[in-house]
């Protein structure tokens, strides 16, 4: 068994597609039904005894100063690149705090902390079986092991949630892998999900941790904000 040690929560992104919230609110500091999103995460952390946390940063990082004065142990870490790359960039930026860590982002809502325990047999993401088609990346899994994700969505299979641990060995190698994308292959444009489940499938072995819908909500877009709180209506 590997126990989570510490948290890296994603949280620099510019949530283009909330605004015009985020055009003075990042994404993971928007207030839902009276809590931040950002909060339920920390929240559920701390209910899990994980309080090394870093926060990832970049788009109007200056909102997420408060966090550090609200709780003790989270540390924020810049993200120079944000604008100019994909999501591997915030993860480059955190990639010394790999081993025994939980990765989660920022912009979700954690409704049952259950699923943030932080004993795990495996490195893997959190999921949630679907029979219906979801245009979300979907994970084959053969034997408790991920033989394969699709990007394109699928059904009948799990569905990939932005919950993750990594073991101390699995996370030496997921930096190793992070450098050589980032830094010789100025691999920049994809998501940091993509460097263990497509550039290097063959290196790891990665499993699931289930859970039920519920568990937890992603929200992507206003329109989805909107029906989670009426008061966002206004904005529709």
């Amino acid at each position: 068994m590997h126990k989570v040690k510490r948290a890296i929560i994603m949280a620099a992104g510019t949530g283009t597609r909330m605004q015009p919230v985020t055009l003075e609110t990042p994404k993971p500091m928007i207030e839902v039904n009276g809590k931040r999103m950002i909060d339920t995460v920390i929240d559920a952390l701390h209910q899990n005894s994980i309080t090394e946390i870093y926060v990832v940063v970049g788009y109007l990082k200056e909102k997420f100063a408060p966090l550090t004065q609200k709780y003790e142990g989270v540390t924020l870490i810049e993200n120079p690149y944000y604008d100019t790359c994909n999501n591997i960039s915030s993860l480059y930026v955190a990639r010394e705090h790999l081993k025994d860590v939980i990765i989660l982002d920022g912009d979700q809502i954690i409704y049952n902390p259950e699923i943030l325990d932080p004993n795990f047999e495996r490195s893997g993401y959190n999921a949630i079986w679907t029979d219906s088609h979801t245009d979300e990346w979907v994970l084959t899994v053969e034997k408790d092991i991920v033989t394969k994700c699709s990007r394109t969505g699928g059904e009948k299979g799990w569905q990939l949630f932005s919950v993750s641990r990594w073991s101390e060995e699995d996370g030496i190698r997921l930096k190793g892998h992070l450098e050589a994308e980032f830094e010789q292959k100025q691999n920049r444009g994809i998501y940091w999900d993509d460097v263990a489940l497509f550039c290097y499938p063959s290196q790891y072995e990665l499993g699931i941790r289930p859970m039920n819908q519920g568990d937890i909500l992603e929200i992507d877009a206003i329109g989805e904000l909107a029906q989670v709180d009426d008061k966002y209506k206004a904005y529709i």
